[in-house]
């Protein structure tokens, strides 16, 4: 058997654990530190846009995760398609209102070579056909243009409610194994920075550039209709354009990419700082915070400064290319004209074409800008879609067996685990364990012994990297994840409320439970008497992570929880290690309740709450060196009686 290195996990670069299967870190990785639920988030120190270090977290540390090739453009079909009968409309409307808006200068060369000369005759016929047909044209492409924003507005705000809506349901799908190694900070930033570029491109960009392709098709085409020279002169002018644009597009490409990761950078700092406000105020860690943040904020900057310099180069050089051009065929079309070999009203229609096209340029320079910011924020969203759970799905679920009528709990097996973090270490070799249905088992030892990584396999927070975990004889790998989430419920140490009312954090297991049904958990458990106490009984808001009622409340109400949702199997993970002694108490007589008729893990602490156990393991270096009942092993000589014996001297 392999040495186990116990339950702390070596971090990943950024401090935070990897799941399991991966190779060990790089030379120069970050080791040590306690296990999972507690490696505080360490923000990388690489450089935003480097290259991904190596190592199985490089490219989460430094935000690029790994996407199929075209995982981009797959994306945005994917949410174009659903709505591809309103996209060729919004086409077809485009196209009309840029033929509506580039027969103005067609116009006006016919008014200048055929309707003055006829006004000269008498004849105000053609004249007064031109201003009609050029009011007619202004109307069709306003309304023509109103109705395009109108449909393309409501294409874009589509696409984007679908795009937040996948960002958020993958997020949750993905397994804990992520979460531990993508900060918070970063997903927020995906589902906000990131799809808000793409807002700018949908609103504002992809317009653009539709409009300016259509004016250099038409315009082209109109000025090799009026006169094959001059025509042949605008489109030989746009090489250096295209240049022009090229260059800008890499090297905007570059700045968006690290502009992206820079702000992520920014978001995940302040979240992390804000959500440790407390240890923060707490060691006076505000001044190397700003610090740090500072630098953070100086990287963005900096960053985005550089956008802006590459698109003042662009516009500069756009500017100098476009009217260089334009004087050059504006003096060489103005000698044909005094030479008699073109004439004047083709050369006035040429001027006002050659400057609809070279305006546009600048717009497509503000586009591309757009498009950069949107490609580098398409792909870092393309990159957390493209992740798959480490916890997958069966591909043919299997239920499980019909309890008998009076059996309490199901029977949990661990059958010849092994199972190790990602970033090496095995945390148990070969563990085996049965605990039969109806049993309270109580999980002992020190820190890093294996006793959580136990309870998050049982919870298939992870599977393990070798054996089975049963339950009832039935693989949990091969168990739909709603089947186990009914099975298998776990309350944590940290009882974590959502925003919301007392009533809904508690049918959070149950969300079809009548309100007697939840008043019911809640005297079951103890905690009726101090939620009708709260100003709007169970009606009361929690706020933001239970923050308005005490921690041991707290505990209650997940007891309370947990109870209502009446699941077979229960682990509690530390339940009562941070509460206070009154605290404590009331937590232990719930848990009497809640334990009853139900298999359960307890993993404990504090020797107090092993007292309500049937059976007691002692576990050490992934393994378990003690077994028996509670009372057995005190008047033992091993391992928990010195811990007991240690215990009742503290009390003393």
């Amino acid at each position: 058997m392999s040495t186990s290195t116990g339950d702390r996990p070596v971090p990943g670069r950024d401090g935070r654990p990897a799941g399991p299967g991966a190779a060990p870190p790089a030379s120069g990785a970050a080791t040590g530190g306690g296990g999972p639920e507690r490696d505080a988030a360490r923000p990388s120190t690489g450089t935003p846009g480097s290259s991904p270090a190596s190592g199985p977290d490089g490219a989460f540390d430094h935000d690029v995760l790994p996407a199929p090739e075209g995982a981009s453009r797959d994306l945005l079909r994917s949410l174009l398609a659903p709505r591809h009968g309103r996209v060729w409309l919004a086409a077809v409307l485009l196209l009309l209102q840029q033929a509506a808006v580039q027969a103005g200068p067609l116009l006006v060369a016919y008014a200048i070579d055929s309707a003055v000369p006829a006004l000269r005759r008498d004849d105000n016929g053609p004249l007064i056909a031109v201003g009609v047909v050029y009011l007619g044209c202004a109307a069709a492409s306003g309304a023509l243009q109103y109705t395009f924003i109108r449909v393309w507005a409501g294409i874009s705000q589509d696409v984007l409610l679908d795009l937040r809506g996948r960002i958020f349901r993958h997020a949750q799908a993905l397994s804990v194994d992520f979460h531990e190694r993508y900060t918070s900070g970063r997903l927020i930033s995906r589902a906000t920075t990131d799809v808000e570029s793409l807002r700018e491109l949908l609103n504002e960009g992809l317009e653009e550039l539709l409009a300016v392709g259509l004016s250099v098709v038409y315009i082209s085409a109109m000025l090799l209709y009026l006169d094959w020279g001059l025509g042949a002169a605008a489109v030989l002018s746009f090489w250096p354009l295209h240049l022009l644009i090229r260059r800008f597009d890499r090297r905007s490409n570059r700045v968006h990419r690290k502009k992206s990761t820079a702000m992520a950078a920014v978001i995940v700092k302040f979240t992390e700082t804000m959500n440790g406000i407390r240890p923060v105020q707490a060691f006076r860690r505000e001044r190397a915070n700003d610090a740090h943040f500072d630098e953070l904020n100086r990287s963005h900057e900096r960053v985005n400064g550089d956008a802006i310099l590459e698109m003042a180069r662009y516009v500069v050089g756009s500017r100098l290319v476009a009217n260089t051009g334009l004087a050059v065929i504006v003096l060489w079309g103005a000698h044909r004209v005094a030479s008699g070999d073109l004439a004047l009203g083709a050369l006035a229609a040429a001027a006002l074409y050659l400057r609809r096209l070279y305006d546009p340029i600048d717009r497509l320079g503000m586009f591309l800008n757009s498009y950069q910011a949107a490609a580098a924020s398409l792909e870092k969203i393309a990159g957390l879609l493209a992740q798959r759970p480490s916890v997958p799905e069966p591909a043919e679920p299997r239920p499980l067996p019909e309890r008998p009528a009076g059996r309490p709990g199901r029977e949990v097996v661990f059958e010849d685990v092994r199972f190790a973090y990602r970033t090496g270490g095995e945390v148990l070799p070969r563990f085996g364990l049965t605990v039969p249905a109806g049993q309270t088992v109580a999980v002992v030892g020190s820190t890093g012994a294996g006793k959580s990584t136990l309870a998050k396999l049982l919870a298939r927070f992870y599977d393990p990297s070798g054996g089975r975990v049963l339950l009832d004889g039935v693989d949990l790998r091969e168990l739909a994840t709603p089947e186990l989430r009914r099975g298998v419920v776990m309350v944590t140490q940290e009882a974590f409320l959502f925003s919301g009312t007392v009533a809904d954090n508690i049918a959070i297991g149950r969300p079809d439970a009548t309100r007697d049904d939840i008043e019911r958990a809640a005297k079951a458990i103890g905690a009726h008497d101090f939620i009708a106490a709260l100003p709007d009984g169970y009606d009361t808001d929690v706020r933001k992570r239970g923050g308005r009622i005490s921690a041991g409340q707290r505990q209650l109400v997940a007891f309370a929880r947990a109870l209502l949702a009446d699941p077979a199997v229960l682990i509690l993970d530390e339940a009562t290690s941070s509460l206070d002694i009154p605290g404590e108490r009331a937590v232990q007589q719930a848990m009497h309740t809640v334990l009853r008729g139900r298999t359960a893990v307890v993993i404990a602490h504090r020797l107090s709450t092993v007292e309500i156990a049937d059976r007691v393991l002692v576990m050490a270096d992934g393994r378990i060196v003690e077994d028996g009942a509670p009372d057995e092993l005190v008047r033992g000589e091993g391992r928990f009686a010195a811990l007991h014996r240690a215990w009742r001297d503290s009390l003393v």
